[in-house]
């Protein structure tokens, strides 16, 4: 389960998520954009696609490519690490997930910007622990800096690095301790 914090004015409102959605469930407006990126390039859906689209989007959970070849390897075992890569290409193509920097030197993709387009991430250099936010005073200023310099915004991204309350106060942390290698 993650949580993501909304701000609205001075209030910080916490929303607990838990999106592990099976297939009959998948968000409509994916298949219908990706496609529809699949038809504008000459290419056509085919099963290791599908499995690779259910896994990805099985979760909102921030993910490497390897550990997507691992989930999707769960559903189908024929699924081949090129197909993974070429796919992921596709789905960032059509914006349907974005390559995300979260400061580990490996390329993460986000599942969660179809819905919240304009999300922030906040990771804790202590755990590791990524926290997705909204808020709408970082949306506005974002929208005034590249007015003011000239530019139109087209997409933005904020990346907050910081150590967690509770590790600089009691030297531990609960994300931290309860951390396990993800099995997929």
């Amino acid at each position: 389960m993650r949580v993501v914090y909304f701000f609205a004015g001075n209030r910080c409102l916490a929303s607990p998520e838990s999106h592990a959605y099976p297939r009959s469930h998948m968000d409509e407006r994916i298949t219908q954009r990706l496609d529809a990126h699949l038809a504008s390039q000459g290419l056509r859906r085919t099963k290791q696609r599908d499995v690779i689209v259910e896994a990805a989007f099985a979760t909102d959970d921030h993910f490497k490519a390897e550990e997507l070849l691992e989930k999707a390897r769960k559903i189908d075992s024929t699924v081949s690490r090129a197909t993974v890569y070429r796919t992921l290409t596709l789905l960032v193509e059509c914006g349907l997930l974005r390559e995300v920097d979260l400061g580990r030197d490996q390329t993460y993709y986000d599942p969660n910007f179809l819905d919240k387009p304009q999300h922030n991430h906040l990771i804790c250099l202590d755990c590791d622990r990524v926290v997705e936010f909204e808020d709408e005073h970082t949306a506005l200023l974002h929208d005034c800096i590249t007015r003011r310099l000239g530019f139109q915004p087209s997409m933005k991204s904020m990346r907050i690095e910081a150590h967690c309350d509770e590790f600089l106060r009691l030297g531990k942390c609960k994300y931290r301790d309860a951390k396990v290698p993800a099995a997929y």
